[in-house]
This record gives C-alpha cells, sequence and structure tokens, in this order.
C-alpha cells in the first residue's frame, strides 16, 4: 500500500500527528489505493506560515507570468488527461467518459484563467477636480483556503485554485477525503508547471479536523468552500464573526419541466443524463422531473423504460453506465429517503433497491429509482438526496410548474424542455435559479461562464467565468492629485 504525503513548506511531507485515512475504490471497497495523511491544526499552521511567504513572492510576479504558468499547467493536463481520469474513476467511481470531462474543464478552466492574467482591468474615470486623475486597480488578498468536494475531484478545484493563482493569492488546499488521489495530481502538475513550491499547500484530512482548522485560521482572510448547506452554515457563521471574504456553493433540487411541445426525445436524453449522471451525485443533477399532465404518463413510460437499461458497474469498463455512490454513508442515506419517499405515498416505479449482482457486491451500488404521484412539499421534493432518485411531480401549467420548481430551499440549476419562444423567455425570467438551460439538462456548465445558485445555494458569489476573479481580488482606489494645492472634494467642487 502507497503511502501519501502533503505537500507543505515546498517539500511533501508527513502530517504531524503520524495518522492517516485509506483511501478505497467505490467500486470495489476491498480496493486500496493508498493512505493519505490525517491531518490537524498544526500541519495547517505550518501551511500558513509557508503561503504567507509563498504570497510574499507570488503576489509580486506579474499577472500574466502568473497566467503564463497556469496555462502552462492546462498543457499538462492535456498531456495527462487519461491518466488522470483513470485515477478518478478508480477513486471516485464516476464512469471514465465522465472523469474524461471532468479532466476536461480543468483545462478549459486553465486556459481561460490563464488569459484573464492580461485583463485583470481596472478603471480610470474622470475626478470631479481639476489637476487629478482618479482609478481603480485589483490587488490580490492572501492566504486563500479552498475545501472542495468528492463529486469533481478536478473541475471544482482548478475553478478555486486557478483564479485564486492568476489574481496572486496563495492557496492552501483541502480536498474531500474520498478523492485525495486526484488533488495529489493536481498539484504536482503546478508544480511542473513552475508555480513556487511555497504559493501551493496540499493539506489533506477531514473536513471536522483540517478543515474546521483553515476556516478559523485568523491568518487565512479567504474561505471558498463547495460542500452541504448545513456545513456551509456553520462556515458562514464563522467567517462572519472573523470579517472573512467567503464563497459558499452550497445544495440543489433541480428540477427539470417538461412541456406538452417538447421534443420528448430529447428531453428523455435530458433528464437520464441529469437524473442519473455521476450516480445523481452533482449538486445540479436532476432530482425532480415537473411534467405537464398531458404528456406524464407517456413520458414516466418513457423514462423508466430507458433507465431500467441503464448498466450499472465499474466505470473503468466499457458499456458501464452508472458507477457507485461514493461510499457506505452515500448509500445509507439513498436508502433512507427511498423509504421516506415510501412512506409519504409516492409510487415507486423502478429501483429502490441495492442490486443483487455479484459482480455489484464490493462497490456501493444502487439502482436508478423513479418516484411518480410526488406532492410537492413532502421531503423527497424538498431535501437534497445526492443519489440516483428522480421524483415526478404532475403539473397542470407552466405557471405552476413554475410555482413548484421555486418551491424549495435551494435554487442552483433549472431546465425546461420546449419549443415555445414565450414559454422558454418566460421560464428563464421566473424560475429562482442561479442557471437556467432551455431544451438542456440541469447539468453541463462552461467554464468561461459564472457558476451559483440562489437562495440556500450559495451566499453570491460566483466560480467560473469573470466573476469569481472579482472575488479572489480587492479594488484598490487611487486619487493623484498634481494641482500642488489642497483640493476638498465635494466643498471645492462646486463652489
Amino acid at each position: 500500500m502507497k503511502t501519501f504525503r502533503n505537500f507543505i513548506g515546498g517539500e511533501w511531507v508527513a502530517p504531524a500527528g503520524g495518522e492517516y485515512f485509506e483511501n478505497r475504490n467505490p467500486a470495489r471497497w476491498s480496493e486500496v489505493i493508498g493512505r493519505f495523511p490525517d491531518s490537524d491544526a498544526r500541519d495547517v499552521e505550518r501551511a500558513v506560515r509557508s503561503a504567507q511567504r509563498g504570497f510574499e513572492i507570488w503576489s509580486r510576479t506579474p499577472a500574466p507570468i502568473r497566467g503564463e504558468v497556469i496555462r502552462k499547467a492546462g498543457d499538462l493536463l492535456v498531456a495527462r488527461k487519461k491518466e488522470i481520469a483513470r485515477a478518478m474513476t478508480r477513486e471516485m467511481g464516476k464512469v471514465l467518459t465522465e472523469a474524461l470531462g471532468d479532466v476536461q474543464e480543468g483545462i478549459d478552466t486553465a486556459y481561460y484563467a490563464a488569459s484573464e492574467g492580461r485583463r485583470l482591468f481596472g478603471r480610470t474615470v474622470p475626478s470631479e477636480l481639476r489637476n487629478k486623475w482618479a482609478m481603480t486597480y485589483r490587488r490580490p488578498i492572501g492566504v486563500c483556503g479552498i475545501i472542495t468536494p468528492f463529486n469533481f475531484p478536478m473541475a471544482i478545484p482548478t475553478w478555486k485554485i486557478f483564479p485564486a493563482l492568476v489574481c496572486g493569492n496563495s492557496v492552501i488546499f483541502k480536498p474531500a477525503e474520498d478523492v485525495p488521489h486526484t488533488a495529489t495530481l493536481l498539484v504536482e502538475i503546478l508544480l511542473e508547471a513552475g508555480l513556487p513550491p511555497e504559493v501551493i499547500q496540499l493539506v489533506h484530512g477531514r473536513g471536522e479536523t483540517a478543515g474546521r482548522a483553515i476556516v478559523e485560521h485568523p491568518a487565512i482572510p479567504v474561505i471558498s468552500f463547495t460542500g452541504s448547506t448545513e456545513t456551509g452554515a456553520i462556515i458562514g457563521e464563522t467567517c462572519g464573526r472573523m470579517h472573512k471574504r467567503l464563497s459558499l456553493e452550497m445544495g440543489g433540487k433541480n428540477a427539470q419541466i417538461v412541456m406538452p411541445d417538447a421534443d420528448l426525445e430529447l428531453a428523455l436524453e435530458g433528464v437520464l443524463w441529469g437524473a442519473f449522471g455521476t450516480t445523481g451525485q452533482r449538486c445540479t443533477a436532476t432530482s425532480r422531473l415537473i411534467l405537464h399532465r398531458q404528456i406524464h404518463d407517456k413520458f414516466v413510460k418513457m423514462v423508466c423504460d430507458a433507465a431500467e437499461k441503464l448498466k450499472l458497474g465499474d466505470g473503468l469498463k466499457p458499456g458501464t453506465d452508472v458507477g457507485p455512490l461514493i461510499n457506505r454513508a452515500a448509500r445509507e442515506k439513498v436508502e433512507y429517503y427511498v423509504e421516506v419517499g415510501r412512506k409519504e405515498g409516492a409510487v415507486l416505479e423502478i429501483g429502490g433497491a441495492v442490486p443483487k449482482s455479484a459482480a455489484l457486491k464490493d462497490g456501493w451500488f444502487y439502482k436508478p429509482t423513479v418516484f411518480t404521484g410526488v406532492k410537492p412539499g413532502t421531503r423527497i421534493e424538498q431535501e437534497e438526496i445526492f443519489g440516483p432518485v428522480l421524483s415526478v411531480i404532475r403539473v397542470s401549467s407552466l405557471e405552476e410548474a413554475i410555482k413548484v420548481n421555486n418551491g424549495v430551499r435551494y435554487g442552483l440549476s433549472s431546465s425546461i424542455y420546449t419549443r415555445d419562444l414565450a414559454s422558454a423567455f418566460k421560464a428563464m425570467e421566473a424560475l429562482e435559479n442561479g442557471i437556467t438551460y432551455i431544451n438542456a439538462p440541469t447539468i453541463g456548465a462552461e467554464a468561461h461562464l459564472p457558476f451559483g445558485g440562489v437562495k440556500q445555494t450559495g451566499n453570491g458569489h460566483r466560480e467560473g467565468g469573470w466573476q469569481v476573479y472579482d472575488f479572489y481580488t480587492e479594488t484598490k482606489a487611487i486619487y493623484a492629485d498634481y494641482s500642488g494645492k489642497l483640493q476638498r472634494a465635494q466643498i471645492d467642487t462646486y463652489e
């Protein structure tokens, strides 16, 4: 069994406490990938001291040069794409095709971030006084604590880390303990690309120890977290009390709406991909299907017939459509919610069970599951399950569909299938989500657009696109008065 280490202070080092955890393949739980550091506050403290030194160097490096390092990282990701994707599937379980897409998103993010090194624009604006200039520019903030989830082991860390680095910050990176190997590969790539060693720190460990230490450390002024709404609320309280800048990307309960005039075959492809891709383990997963009554019965049959044909298995094997859940706790959560759905009176159309196949018994597999007769306000319609469970709600109009979509505490992604332009634009305006897709599933964000949600999905900041560069910088206003005399703004301006 291989033992991995943290990257702190420019070196690969053992954890201060000497404790490790095992990283296992969720498709074959008996297969151990390696031992990784179970870090604590002592490791975080050392990482902070190193990151502060790295910040002093990196923040003074011209932004275009910082961007060039990220571009080289993108080139290395291209060269190692297949290798990284296979490693990702082995530790996370998603089908290899999806893992390749995950790495590609990191590549796209790298090239986009690299170009932003030449576009960290400020503004030059007229002063209200004579012989005086006024302008702004962006400054890096300091050490950024980056805490990421298991479901996108490359895409989500690069969404956060690449912009933070291009903006001139240093980074302490704590990946989910379920996917530490992919995180290690990412840090290796950044170092090979020429990133000064103390600019990036990799601290493996659990959220309640290493993650908490990062959030609570007074010398880490920026925190970016993706995970559950419950954990995000706790982090928000801490960061609010400590006056830290915080970006939260949290839960979702996303709906696909299908209207009577929709292309049903296209809508079918969308819901299968949205609901069961990544085994439903996406914050943007389609967990609700809102169907107009005119096509409800026909479309439910189409979905169930197609979903029953999806092949479960090891994501590295050709022909696999759906991989395992990430671990035992994730499967137990799905089993719990399936029982909740039954008790609430929903009709279990397909799935609702662990597969019996001997070939799957060593992994955390669960059959794609579809409930019909789901009522708005019930728990399986309201609460994030994070698994391959689809709740179908029948409606009688677009207005009712929009009301059902909006009737949850989350607001990440939404989708509507319709051929009617008026319906599409009405949905675009009325759906309370950070992202809306027209004639496409609830998943499929692109690296150059902002990503994030409203309500209890986030706290107003966005990943990706141009907006994330505002999060990782401070805007400084500069006034240059060459008049040779005291000029009092507002007072002398209108004399």
